[in-house]
Formats: C-alpha cells, sequence, structure tokens
C-alpha cells in the first residue's frame, strides 16, 4: 500500500529538542514537499497545574517521577485519536499511537516498513519512570531502539521518524537507493566505492569499472551475502538460499 503523504504528531515535554534534527536534511525537505506533515506537542501545554507540572510520584513508594494520565491523555486525544478499537481494524487510516519506551518491541526494518504505510502516527515520548500504565489502553505499539536506557523517548522518536520518512515515496531521491540499504531485503548493504579508482594503493574491484550490469549486480548479490555472513550471520538463521 502506497500512500502520497503521512502526518506523524509527537507528544513531549520537551519540544525544543525536535528543532535541529527535524529542520535539515532529508527530513527538511520532505516537509517542505508536503509528504510529510510533523507536529510537535508540550504535553505541558494541556496541564492543569499553575506550574505546568506533569508528573507526580508513584504509588506504592520507590524513587523517580511518572507522568500523569490527564494531560498525556488530553494531549493524545487532540490528535483526533478516539478509542483503540475505532482506528485499528485492518486500515491504515486511522491515527496509531506508538509509545517510545525501553520495554517495547526493537525498531527493526519490517516494523518501518509497516509504519510507513500508515497515514498517521503518534508517538508518545516517555519520561522519568514512564507514563502511567491507564495511559497504554490508547497506545497500539510499544518501541523500543535498543536495549538500554536513554534520558526520554525523544531520541528515539527521532530515529523513528527518520527511518520511516525514509520509505515514504518521494523522500529519497533515488528509491533504488532505499532498496539497496541494509535490512531492506533481509541482508546487509553490498561494499560501495567512488572515484579516484585507486586510492593510496587500494584498488576498486574491476568488475565494478566493468560496465556488465549483470556482473555487477552477481556481484553485489554475493558481497551482500558474504558481508552478512561475516557480520550478522543472525539475519541469515531462516533463509533458504546460499548466496556463494
Amino acid at each position: 500500500m502506497v500512500i502520497s503523504s503521512m502526518k506523524i504528531d509527537i507528544l513531549t515535554i520537551f519540544p525544543k529538542m525536535f528543532k535541529g534534527p527535524f529542520t535539515e536534511s532529508l527530513i527538511s525537505r520532505a516537509t517542505k514537499k508536503e509528504i510529510l506533515k510533523i507536529n510537535i506537542t508540550d504535553v505541558r501545554s494541556f496541564s492543569k497545574d499553575k506550574y505546568k507540572k506533569v508528573d507526580n510520584k508513584p504509588f506504592g513508594g520507590g524513587g523517580g517521577m511518572v507522568i500523569k494520565p490527564e494531560p498525556l491523555y488530553d494531549a493524545i486525544k487532540s490528535t483526533g485519536v478516539k478509542k483503540k478499537n475505532d482506528f485499528y481494524k485492518n486500515s491504515y487510516a486511522k491515527p496509531y499511537v506508538i509509545y517510545m519506551s525501553p520495554q517495547g518491541k526493537t525498531l527493526n526494518d519490517k516494523i518501518v516498513k509497516n509504519l510507513s504505510k500508515f497515514q498517521h502516527l503518534v508517538l508518545v515520548c516517555g519520561h522519568y519512570e514512564g507514563i502511567d500504565e491507564r495511559i497504554m489502553s490508547y497506545v497500539d505499539e510499544e518501541i523500543s531502539i535498543g536495549d538500554y536506557v536513554l534520558t526520554g523517548g525523544e531520541i528515539p522518536a527521532m530515529v523513528l521518524v527518520d527511518s520511516v520518512a525514509r520509505m515514504l515515496p518521494g523522500v529519497v531521491k533515488e528509491e533504488d537507493s532505499v532498496k539497496n540499504d541494509s535490512f531492506y531485503n533481509g541482508l546487509l548493504d553490498y561494499p560501495h566505492y567512488t572515484r579516484p579508482a585507486v586510492f593510496k594503493g587500494y584498488e576498486v574491484p574491476c568488475v565494478l569499472l566493468s560496465g556488465d550490469h549483470k556482473k555487477i549486480y552477481e556481484w553485489r548479490k554475493k558481497e551482500s551475502y558474504k558481508r552478512t555472513k561475516e557480520r550478522r550471520p543472525d539475519l541469515l538463521k531462516d533463509r533458504v538460499e546460499i548466496e556463494e
């Protein structure tokens, strides 16, 4: 399924963190071309506390703070989200809410491809000890970017947006470059070379200078498999064919 544009709402208590990453490079171009629309919402603006406080101590004691349910609920609802079952039943047309959390599924190419089919993503950036568990009834999926803990969900949200945006038609100028990237077809990318043909005694493989596109394709295919076998053999465990 291919869509012409995507809307992404990011709910955070630190909106200024997104200024740099989303105003440069491909993300900036994608927003200018209206392929991607990104809204950054400050969850604090929904706080009814006079100091705009959005966190409190956890029930039962313990260290740290927890993001309160009321302002986060209002922030989620402001994006157009209704009841959970109303917007996720074999439909990519309604908001899909993602909580950026170290407890979630690890982001990979398969997840990225699936998320790129949605017209509207809502990313919730956690902080402190996390969010009030009752908000999870409005979350469709928890996603992590690795088995480690960061200070908050903002950087993971940036990673997710960048990876998903590259899948949208028109964001990357040459679509073939996306299809040849690592993980897209379950393998790591093949080695790349550019001019000069000789650098400090190291020569570019002759096949790449041959002009024979069939031979170049076969060489790249074998090198991709070889590199995956050497560096990420775990990616080959379910692969039947042997590309030696």
